[in-house]
């Protein structure tokens, strides 16, 4: 069982639907009790990251999925659910994200056109297993106006160009997570996804 976390932010049922066409069996998870059989977590998330944070922690969520991916459980995170990962954002100053990697997420600088919206095509780092049998210069879905700087360079998967290289995925361990949505992606988001259950199953 894929448990999909819910907490009040994101587009769930487009998530499930695709987790569920790529062979997953998904439920919708929104207190710690409902992780303690899980296979795998899923945190999709649109909106702000200091929301987020307090939803999380509201519902006793923040602490039990930091703890089950410290234990090895294997991570999907979504958009929002990337930056999650991280230890804080300029969207949101004060708060602490799950902290379950090293680094911080930023604005876009200069006169970009903000949120950055539409298609990306993505250059891969490495050989991650999320993105086995993507190549490099696939296009997929971007909605966001902060992005991840990793202080571990070792953990990037892929990045996008908009008026600089940014990360765009993520892989460490048993964490994966996309700036951009696979759920929105249509074909080439349905075989990360596929990629992602594989791994889990």
């Amino acid at each position: 069982m894929i448990a999909l976390i819910d907490y009040g932010m994101g587009n769930l049922r487009s998530v499930e639907k695709a987790l569920e066409e790529a062979g997953a069996r998904v439920r919708r998870v929104d207190s710690a009790a409902g992780l303690t059989r899980a296979r795998a977590i899923v945190l999709p998330g649109v909106g702000a990251y200091g929301d987020a944070v307090s939803e999380l922690r509201r519902r006793g969520l923040h602490a039990s999925v930091r703890d089950a991916v410290r234990s090895g459980t294997p991570y999907l995170g979504l958009c929002l659910g990337l930056q999650l990962l991280f230890e804080s954002s300029e969207e949101s100053p004060g708060v602490r994200g799950l902290g379950l990697l090293k680094g911080r997420v930023v604005r876009f600088r200069g006169r970009l056109k903000v949120p950055h919206m539409g298609w990306n095509d993505i250059q891969r780092s490495g050989r991650p297993k999320l993105l086995s049998g993507i190549k490099d210069g696939t296009y997929y879905y971007f909605v966001h106006s902060y992005y991840a700087v990793p202080e571990d360079p070792g953990c990037l998967a892929a990045t996008t160009f908009y008026g600089t290289r940014i990360c765009a995925a993520v892989e460490s361990g048993s964490i994966w997570a996309t700036q951009f949505h696979p759920e929105k992606s249509q074909s080439q988001g349905l075989r990360l996804l596929r990629n992602f259950v594989r791994t889990v199953s």
